[in-house]
């Protein structure tokens, strides 16, 4: 009987990606694969850094594995793996710290994952950061999406983040690497693929032709594919193109859904922040979607607690997003990271006043939420059901991420169905009939 291993992922749709690519390493070394949370020989975390809480967790989830299986191989990858080898060594019971550059290399540093007193630590620095191996995995909670990577890194400068140091400038997979990933996917039986990167929109490849391939090219390659679903993850506004929104709002396989990042709505923190637009800017990319796309979903991303966010920028923040036409929020507490230029600016936000904030703009979100379910009340929509169940129900979304429940019937799992919202009473999901 051959070794065991168990995998962990904290963090994005990018780092879940990653993770499945190394269960498959594993799967062809001959090992058993095991849920998390199975007693194995091994446990592999991939790690996210983008706050503390991040951060503690990692730690927390190591100890956790230890208590129950002192004599587990631990192996840490990730961002945060990336950004403090060392502070991860020093967990007493870690054996192999792993680099963005290395991870995916995991068994040119290992050989018969035994114990040993000290952690072996292998990380390059951010500048010499160049692997980009492909990944594509299943949702873990649905199993009916996939996510396939197609990017990775960012050259990007924002005044916050520790992403370009722990993943590197950014890089992206062959176009044809990219298409034959998808077509695994659909070989595999998922109805849905979501593609994912550090950076997405800012998808760029060249390699010794005069055709420069962006983002649009992937996208309409992917349309020939007849997928029944390509959803894009996280773009950044500027990088939105008028081809893009053409392209979605014309295509029957592609999601009405963007997911937007914003960070701020006040002028002078976005400055601080070093984004690449401005207030206004954001505001007319809104309502040219909306213009462009009826009952299109739109999640933004919001950073509240920003050093000098004084009262008066927070409530500017929340009154430009309350009166944008978005769908939901995802609302993040700045957390203090090392090395960003942002922990060198005054202005500290306290504590009990960024979890008041924060606390805020979730109940601003839920209201979007339930605005956003009225709007689409009485409307035909194409639900993507999962396999996942709960009490005699079954769940799914819609194209434009609107959460709704039906009675569970086993022929719903992993199928898409016509489905009209007849309202909510939480913001949780809506409620309706298959028509």
């Amino acid at each position: 009987m051959g070794k065991s291993v168990s995998l962990h992922t904290l963090g994005c749709k990018l780092n879940y990606s990653e993770t499945s690519t190394l269960a498959g390493k594993f799967h062809s070394n001959g090992f058993n694969l095991k849920e998390y949370g199975e007693a194995s020989d091994i446990f592999v975390l991939n790690t996210c850094s983008v706050t503390d809480n991040a951060d503690k967790e990692c730690r927390q989830i190591i100890r956790s594995v230890l208590s129950r299986n002192p004599e587990t191989y631990i192996i840490v990858t990730g961002c945060y793996a990336q950004l403090q080898p060392n502070e991860i060594a020093e967990i007493h019971g870690v054996d192999l710290v792993l680099g963005a550059n290395e991870k995916f290399r995991l068994f040119d540093y290992v050989n018969g994952f035994e114990k040993k007193e000290l952690s072996c630590v292998f990380t390059s620095p951010a500048e010499e950061i160049t692997n980009l191996d492909y990944a594509y995995s299943s949702d873990v909670e649905s199993r009916t999406r996939a996510f396939l990577k197609i990017q990775d890194g960012c050259d990007y400068n924002c005044s916050f983040c520790t992403i370009p140091l722990a993943r590197g400038k950014s890089r992206s997979l062959p176009l044809n690497t990219v298409i034959e990933n998808a077509k695994k996917i659909l070989d595999l039986g998922y109805k849905e693929i979501v593609l994912t990167g550090v950076n997405t929109g800012d998808y760029t490849y060249q390699n010794g032709s005069p055709k420069i391939n962006k983002l649009i090219d992937i996208l309409y390659e992917l349309e020939k594919l007849n997928i029944p679903r390509i959803r894009i993850s996280s773009i950044e506004p500027n990088l939105l193109t008028d081809e893009i929104i053409e392209l979605v709002s014309a295509s029957d396989s592609f999601c009405n859904h963007f997911h937007i990042p914003l960070q701020s709505g006040d002028p002078e923190t976005l400055k601080l922040m070093r984004r690449r637009y401005n207030r206004d800017f954001y505001a007319g990319l809104i309502h040219k979607l909306n213009n462009k796309i009826p009952q299109l979903g739109i999640g933004v991303d919001v950073i509240i607690g920003f050093p000098g966010e004084t009262d008066e920028r927070f409530w500017n923040t929340f009154r430009f997003l309350e009166e944008l036409q978005v769908s939901y929020l995802h609302v993040f507490t700045y957390s203090e990271r090392r090395n960003t230029y942002a922990v060198t600016l005054p202005g500290r936000v306290e504590m009990k006043d960024r979890k008041e904030r924060s606390r805020i703009l979730r109940e601003l979100s839920n209201k979007k939420k339930m605005q956003f379910y009225a709007r689409n009340t009485g409307i035909q929509q194409k639900v993507l059901f999962e396999t996942a169940k709960e009490d005699d129900h079954i769940y799914g979304f819609t194209d434009n991420y609107i959460k709704v429940r039906a009675p569970h019937k086993p022929e719903l799992e992993n199928s898409i169905m016509e489905f009209e919202i007849s309202g909510a009473d939480t913001y949780r999901f809506a409620e309706g009939k298959i028509l």
